[in-house]
């Protein structure tokens, strides 16, 4: 059992606890970090005078030397040490000698911790947001090729009004725009480096830790040891940014899954992003779709499981704090995995754009035009609700949608209808004259999607 302390124990740990206790096993996972901290460190203390800037190189070299033989498979990150950074420390010592022990003057592995969970966090909120942008792209293309495909806008899962599939997507683009906006809030707000904290309360060598800060690209260093070691608020931010992410990447599925059904099939999924039945050969079924929306519930998971374990922690450093990483590692996989896949799943999926129209066209969805028109034409609204409700209610037991009146099936209901309905309850026109910002209007979408353009230019 390798481990960094020992000097007031007089008996081994009980292997079960070191068991229990040890992290390797999943903080491996930002070895890369651990080395880059390490190596910020030891340049500053070659700087300082802390020690001499020949143990500073020999330390770093020694340190990429590590780094290099674990990426080239020439050194295995071994399970009988307790964590990375015994195993890190342990190697350096193995290779330079007593000069490697002075790696970790003026540092505890409470701040060294902190630090690599917050190098391995902001690393991986920069590849959360490449997958977004590549998200959002893929809709604004599928948004500027959709301008003119009708389909119902629904509440209440109920047809409502008509709209494009370009608005109605364009309602995700808003979604994942702010989502974006909230990983690059959390990137800047978590942006301070805590090493030199010490265990809590800081260290009596001269520590540059504005030095160490720039060699490791933070905004400066933190301003309080005690927070610096137990802070772990930028964990809890990400992981509710996640959870929301995949709430979006769930609603989204959903009406996917709904869309690719036999009763609406607005939508065909690409084979390569579908499965069949082991029983029923007839199936071809949106299992991406599905466990998009069934991993949901993993990464809200994450962020119950944090709140929790933090909400009863005493200043400063406590064991539980372990428990971050596990949860925290798999969140950050799964919503990677479903942003990957899922934007493939929509880049690939066939828009059956007549079966949209037809359905907008056979829901009633241009009933508020119709009872619009009325309005215009000097019939009081309400008055104008009830003429279109009966209107409605005569379509439905006729099997007929609205279009398919006769005017004198029009006029049978009230006489003020005349042959501009049929004009003034096309999908085209019940589409097409709204164009407030906002509005599924060609003139509101063309004016969205260049503030879209624009948006993503700003991104590269």
């Amino acid at each position: 059992m390798a481990q960094l302390w020992g000097g007031r124990f007089t008996k081994e740990t009980d292997q079960l606890v070191y068991n229990f206790n040890a992290s390797i096993t999943f903080d491996q996972k930002f070895f890369k970090q651990d080395i880059e901290g390490s190596i910020a460190h030891a340049t500053m203390l070659g700087k300082t005078g802390i020690i001499t800037e020949e143990e500073s190189d020999q330390i770093v070299t020694g340190l990429k030397s590590i780094f290099s033989d674990v990426i080239d498979g020439k050194l295995e990150i071994s399970t009988k040490y307790e964590d990375i950074h015994s195993f890190v420390e342990a190697n350096l010592i193995d290779r330079i000698g007593d000069t490697g022990k002075k790696l970790h003057t003026g540092r505890s592995r409470n701040d060294q911790v902190a630090l690599d969970m917050k190098l391995y966090t902001r690393d991986e909120i920069l590849v959360l947001k490449g997958l977004l942008i590549t998200l959002m792209e893929t809709i604004h293309k599928m948004m500027k090729e959709n301008t003119e495909t009708y389909m119902p806008g629904f509440t209440h899962l109920q047809k409502a009004q008509p709209v494009t599939f370009a608005h109605h997507i364009g309602a995700y683009m808003e979604m994942f725009k702010r989502d974006f906006s909230r990983l690059e809030d959390i990137y800047k707000r978590m942006n301070l480096c805590p090493l030199g904290a010490g265990a809590l309360a800081g260290t009596t060598y001269p520590l540059d830790r504005e030095l160490t800060a720039s060699l490791l690209n933070f905004d400066g260093p933190t301003l309080n040891s005690m927070d610096s070691v137990s802070d772990r608020d930028y964990i809890i931010e990400l992981l509710s940014a996640l959870s929301t992410i995949s709430m979006h990447l769930s609603r989204f599925s959903e009406e996917i899954i709904i869309w690719n059904s036999n009763e609406y099939r607005f939508i065909e999924l690409d084979d390569s992003y579908s499965t069949g039945s082991s029983i029923m050969p007839q199936k071809k079924n949106p299992d991406i779709a599905e466990l998009v929306r069934g991993k949901t519930g993993r990464v809200y998971a994450s962020l119950i499981s944090i709140l929790t374990t933090m909400k009863g922690i005493p200043l400063a450093y406590n064991k539980d704090m372990q428990e971050d990483k596990e949860l925290t590692f798999d969140a950050i996989d799964t919503v990677k995995g479903c942003i990957s896949l899922f934007t493939g799943m929509i880049a690939t999926m066939k828009i059956n754009a007549e079966n949209m129209k037809v359905s907008a066209m056979n829901g009633f969805t241009n009933a508020t035009d119709a009872a619009d028109y009325l309005v215009k034409k000097g019939v009081p609204f309400r008055d104008a609700h009830g003429i279109i409700g009966k209107l409605v209610l005569y379509c439905i037991d006729n099997d007929k949608a609205i279009d398919d009146l006769s005017i004198e099936e029009f006029k049978e209901i009230c006489d003020v209808f005349d042959e501009d309905i049929y004009e003034a309850i096309s999908l085209e026109t019940c589409v097409g004259k709204r164009n407030t910002i906002g509005a599924p209007g060609p003139e509101a979408m063309k004016q969205v999607i260049e503030i879209n353009e624009e948006y993503l230019n700003n991104l590269q």
